[in-house]
């Protein structure tokens, strides 16, 4: 996909970890490339799962959208994360990524895309209110840590 100044969208590749991890520190989540990398290497593998970028020489956004089997309901999509670096938010870019996660959805049949944000993430909510999503529900999230085999 073309978009102005010769913005493309495209799947992610192993060369955009380095890139990736500073955008997701940009979103307040940090990360290594390297582990960037690993989890790049494990969601390219499943083809419920997709990253996608935009680029114009330099990589200005990515998000990341999945597909959810659940007991309860039908399969549906969900974007996991969505960030443009802070200097071109604003222009389009954010627009398209979700245009093109909602297109990748679609493909893979499914009729509904969720996305969900921190309260705290006010210009996120106008985000996608704006382009048509509609707040369902407010809810608590709980983690826990528990001992894995890594």
């Amino acid at each position: 996909m073309k978009m102005k100044h010769n913005v493309t969208i495209q799947e992610a590749q192993q060369s955009d970890a380095e890139a990736l991890a500073w955008l997701s520190g940009e979103l307040g989540y940090p990360a290594t490339t390297s582990e960037i990398e690993h989890r790049l290497k494990a969601l390219s593998a499943d083809p419920r799962h997709t990253i996608l970028v935009a680029k114009d020489g330099a990589l200005l956004g990515w998000i990341d959208v999945a597909v959810i089997h659940t007991l309860e309901s039908d399969s549906f999509a969900e974007i996991r994360g969505l960030v443009v670096t802070e200097a071109r938010r604003g222009t389009g870019i954010g627009t398209k990524l979700v245009e093109a996660a909602e297109k990748w959805a679609s493909a893979k049949k499914c009729d509904r895309i969720r996305v969900r944000t921190n309260i705290t993430r006010v210009e996120a909510q106008a985000f996608y209110q704006q382009r048509g999503y509609v707040s369902k529900k407010t809810q608590n999230v709980f983690d826990k840590s528990i001992p894995s085999n890594k």
